[in-house]
């Protein structure tokens, strides 16, 4: 069976777009060490094999306020609220 994944430059925006919305700067985490640039490569790879992207992205555009948690379903669910915990 073939994985469908999707574009890199779109998840790795949608990704970032997920951690921002949640309080998370992915570049912050890598920075100050709390993610390795291997671990923001997986999330992105994570992102791509996603089946909820048209979904994350009607869900990112309604956000008018920090969000606890990204959307239901999100393959980076863990990673996220792991970061976000951290600052």
């Amino acid at each position: 069976m073939t994985t469908i994944v999707g574009e890199p430059s779109r998840h790795f925006f949608i990704t970032r777009s997920v951690a921002r919305v949640m309080g998370v700067s992915l570049s912050e985490a890598m920075q100050s060490g709390d993610l390795a640039p291997e671990g923001y490569a997986s999330m992105v790879n994570r992102c791509r094999g996603c089946a909820l992207v048209e979904a994350c992205q009607e869900w990112l555009s309604s956000q008018a306020a920090l969000a606890h948690t990204p959307l239901p379903g999100c393959m980076n669910a863990g990673a996220l609220t792991e970061l976000r915990q951290k600052t």
